[in-house]
């Protein structure tokens, strides 16, 4: 396993990588609304990125098979829980949820960040699924100190997540991100305190609750991208890039301009 630790300097490119993802998160978050298509909101999220500077990572990106993905950004509605591709046909409806997960390279440096929006007014059952998970993303950021192990930061989010009844998938996790968009060590949502990888200064991972309302079985749709749940009920997906600096996680990215506009919208 290959762990790059990143000086001040990289650690610098990063966040501005990682702002740009949060700004463009909140691009879209103006724009999410009943009757919008996700193609759209890519489209605008693909402007946004190259207007300042940068490319989007996502497009392109190879999965496992070799294929690449054709968009900007992922658009997860609903029982999607990644990795869904925006098209033309999905438009957003009143009382869904829609993860976007969005990365940007600039500067020789990739940010990575992903949010569950509401469109319109959702269910109070939902609002605080979603409030959970944002919950248990913090909670992991927490136990990412030096010292600690990457089984801190999975136990923390699985702990929180099934307290509360829900399911922690997995097969997908979060990621060491650098030069590249995937580096090492993994990071799970799940395992136990004292196990894994210790955490160092220098290393910047993105943390990234996967957390379904029921079961947290998953299957991949025959466009070998989409995700699911396999019982059909709904998912959420928070994620934030961090460094470790001074023995405590910097937060990279942000959801400060999101959750700016969710305030006025309230």
């Amino acid at each position: 396993m290959n762990i790059f630790l990143k000086t001040e300097d990289e650690i610098d490119l990063m966040r501005k990588a990682n702002q740009l993802v949060g700004k463009t998160l909140a691009e879209l978050a103006k724009n999410i609304r009943p009757g919008i298509s996700t193609l759209q909101l890519d489209k605008i999220a693909e402007e946004f990125i190259r207007d300042n500077g940068a490319i989007p990572t996502f497009k392109n990106f190879p999965n496992p098979y070799g294929e690449p993905f054709p968009a900007s950004i992922c658009t997860s509605v609903n029982d999607v829980v990644v990795h869904g591709i925006p098209d033309e046909k999905t438009i957003l409806k009143e009382g869904d949820i829609i993860s976007i997960d969005c990365g940007t390279y600039l500067n020789g440096y990739n940010g990575d960040s992903c949010y569950t929006f509401c469109v319109g007014e959702v269910s109070e059952e939902v609002k605080h699924f979603l409030r959970v998970t944002k919950e248990s993303l913090y909670l992991g950021i927490k136990a990412a100190k030096a010292g600690n192990h990457i089984g801190d930061i999975g136990a923390s989010v699985q702990d929180y997540c099934e307290l509360n009844g829900y399911g922690v998938v997995r097969e997908l996790t979060g990621h060491g991100i650098g030069k590249k968009m995937h580096e090492d060590p993994p990071v799970p949502n799940y395992g136990r305190r004292g196990n894994g990888k210790t955490l160092k200064a220098g290393m910047c991972i993105a943390i990234e609750p996967m957390i379904t309302m029921g079961d947290r079985n998953i299957y991949m749709m025959p466009d070998r991208w989409t995700i699911r749940t396999k019982d059909g009920k709904w998912a959420a997906h928070f994620e934030h890039t961090i460094s470790i600096r001074n023995g405590e996680a910097e937060i990279l990215s942000s959801f400060e301009d999101i959750e700016t506009l969710e305030r006025k919208t309230d």
